[in-house]
């Protein structure tokens, strides 16, 4: 029996080892099995270049659990060690065994999982005591038995052992408790094993016969070997691929929409499956992730360094032995090939969705309402993509109907073209608060988006921003996008000059002034302000408009950081008193002003002033009916307000 210490360069690289060098207790798991398929792969790979003589026989690699001796198992028929090869490659530390391997055999070995040299040691996180029992393939070899407690020093001696292969025997910390219990176990081989492509097996398979669960003969295969992402697509139906999309997330009910099947071998190795999912709430974005795969060995699913922002809403796969990895496999390390991968990435969910739209314009609509968010927050945040994107982004119209801007542009520039030569694009995000101003809108022919989305507003700004930028470089497509509620129509797209009531500044003024003394007391996120203008004879006697630019700023600060202080202001809007309708005009010259005096506070001092106030004497339930047909028709009027407004309805009748 030898005896002897680890090569390291710490007194104790193992307190290292289990606070450091890996994330998560659970990982030992995935890192024993990934060697374990490694060595049989290895196997394979010396068998077809004639290294390995003889029948390969059973390569299943096994888990299993004695409660008694409190010890997790994991055993492979793959290449096994010699004592020399353990104390190169377990008692050197970070000499990785694989690496070497695959510089020897680079052409043949394309499934070696390991590159790290240090996932043995993970046994240590939750193991007082680790043992190897390993017989070569190597024809005269003897079988080698290693012992460690998890300090430097190791045992190490000869043994017999009936097969080829690799048994790691760890024996569980009292602390660890539940990586004894069969339900942890299995549990972590779903998460972590899934798609391995050695056949992993633990227990045996169970089924409920006559009211109980019965052991069966057969084994319990934990993985898929051939999981779709691994196979050509040409191989592959649609069913193949919702199968599988329901393979990576069972508790998904619904279909996918459509997928997109990653195949790259060059700059870079990469394959995968990516999935657009039906997402119904923001529940659903955070719960199923892309999962990143290495040669089949799972990851992790937080792959934001990888897939670019707006695509980590996509469900799916991706594999590839080239991101780099640290110790662990467990955290992505920036370099040039992740910029690579993401770039590919990129272009290949902006190619099929293109290829999409051009194929079925009509099918690719019906899904669009479903899909926007993901191209919408791409267009936003990325400039290539949105290149590619404004060939198949759709906006729809309040008939159902969808189009490209470009497409839409063309339909309604004729119609919807002010005297200044602005191109006006209106559109309502409450179909019914803005019923009013829509059938105004359709009664001169002009046509209303719906544009309802979370990002839809922040897309309109970037599009008025292109067409700015567009004009700027001598081109003549200006734009502005309005919507329906923030003035008359008539101001909204302006055919001619606004016309000229014949009252005079006093005589509006004192009408202005007596609305605004009847006008809810202000909240303090609500403003109201009253104005006199000239709208048409037909429109509403008094209505409410208000700024586009200010409440879109407050829209876009509620997703944007950054744009707080408009968020913070109040809701302000404008209050038309419109001087062409006759119940207006029956007011004007009503108004009576009288002074009052009024307690102000000035440079923190209490001061009297005497201001002017104006009334309409006798008018007042009137103009308070008026003032709330305003509101009601913008979805203002609620509650107690609602009520009196009821009320007084039934008495001016």
């Amino acid at each position: 029996m030898a005896k002897g210490n680890i090569g390291v360069t710490s007194d104790n690289i193992f307190p290292v080892i289990k606070k450091f060098l890996y994330s998560d207790h659970e990982i030992f798991l995935r890192e024993l099995i990934s060697n374990a398929v490694d060595a049989t792969q290895k196997l394979k790979t010396l068998s077809s270049v004639g290294e390995a003589k003889g029948d390969l026989g059973d390569l299943r690699v096994r888990v299993s659990i004695d409660k008694e001796k409190k010890t997790l198992t994991v055993s492979d028929h793959g290449i096994g060690m010699t004592a020399e090869e353990v104390d190169k490659f377990i008692n050197q530390i970070a000499f990785s065994g694989a690496e070497e391997f695959l510089n020897q055999y680079k052409d043949k070995a394309e499934a070696i999982i390991g590159h790290f040299g240090l996932g043995f040691y993970s046994a240590f996180m939750v193991s007082k005591k680790v043992e190897i029992f390993s017989q070569s393939y190597k024809e005269d070899a003897k079988a080698v038995h290693w012992s460690c407690e998890g300090t430097p020093e190791y045992t190490m001696e000869e043994t017999i052992k009936a097969e080829r292969g690799t048994d790691i025997v760890l024996h569980i910390d009292d602390e660890f408790p539940q990586y004894l219990e069969n339900a942890t176990i299995e549990g972590l081989l779903r998460k972590y094993c899934k798609f391995l492509p050695v056949e992993i097996a633990f227990g045996k398979k169970k089924e409920w016969k006559d009211g109980k669960e019965v052991e069966l003969d057969e084994e319990n295969i934990i993985n898929d070997i051939n999981p779709a992402w691994t196979r050509k697509p040409s191989e592959l139906k649609d069913e193949d691929y919702d199968k599988f999309y329901h393979e990576l997330y069972p508790m998904q009910m619904d279909e996918p929409l459509f997928h997109i099947h990653l195949n790259v071998d060059y700059p870079f190795n990469l394959t995968g499956i990516l999935y657009f999912p039906k997402i119904k709430s923001n529940l659903d974005v955070h719960r199923n992730k892309i999962q990143l795969y290495c040669n089949q060995v799972y990851v992790t699913d937080e792959v934001e360094n990888i897939v670019p922002e707006y695509l980590t809403l996509l469900h799916g796969v991706i594999d590839s032995p080239d991101i780099p990895l640290n110790v662990s496999r467990s955290y992505l390390q920036s370099d040039n090939n992740v910029k690579k991968i993401s770039g590919y990435i990129t272009k290949k969910v902006a190619d099929k969705l293109a290829e999409l739209y051009k194929a079925d314009k009509d099918e690719f609509a019906k899904k669009w309402d479903d899909i926007k968010m993901f191209i919408q927050f791409g267009m936003l945040t990325d400039e290539k993509f949105y290149e590619k994107a404004t060939g198949f982004a759709l906006y729809k119209n309040l008939d159902g109907k969808y189009a490209t801007l470009d497409e839409y542009k063309a339909q309604v520039k004729e119609a919807q073209t002010d005297k200044d030569g602005n191109l006006v694009l209106l559109y309502t995000n409450d179909p019914d608060a803005h019923y009013t101003y829509i059938e105004r809108a359709k009664a001169k022919g002009y046509d209303v988006l719906l544009m309802d989305g979370e990002l839809d507003v922040h897309m309109m700004s970037q599009a008025e921003q292109k067409a700015m930028m567009a004009e700027t470089d001598g081109q003549t497509d200006k734009l502005r996008f309005v919507r329906i509620d923030s003035d008359t129509i008539e101001n909204l797209i302006k055919k001619e000059d606004a016309a000229k009531d014949e009252y005079s500044a006093e005589q509006k003024e004192g009408l202005r002034k007596a609305f605004e003394a009847l006008l809810p007391t202000a909240e303090d996120k609500l403003r109201y302000t009253v104005t006199c203008e000239a709208a048409a004879a037909d429109a509403l006697p008094v209505f409410l408009t208000q700024n586009e630019f200010m409440r879109r700023m407050k829209e876009m600060a509620a997703h944007q950081q950054g744009m707080s202080f408009y968020g913070q202001m109040p809701d302000s809007y404008n209050l038309v008193l419109n001087t062409s309708h006759p119940l207006i005009q029956e007011l004007v010259g009503k108004e009576t002003a009288e002074e009052v005096q009024e307690e102000v506070e000035k440079d923190g001092k209490k001061e009297t002033v005497v201001k002017t106030a104006y009334k309409l004497d006798g008018e007042d339930e009137r103009m308070k009916q008026l003032i709330d047909i305003a509101l009601l028709a913008s979805g203002q009027l609620k509650g107690e307000a609602l009520a009196k407004f009821v009320n007084r309805s039934v008495e001016l009748l």
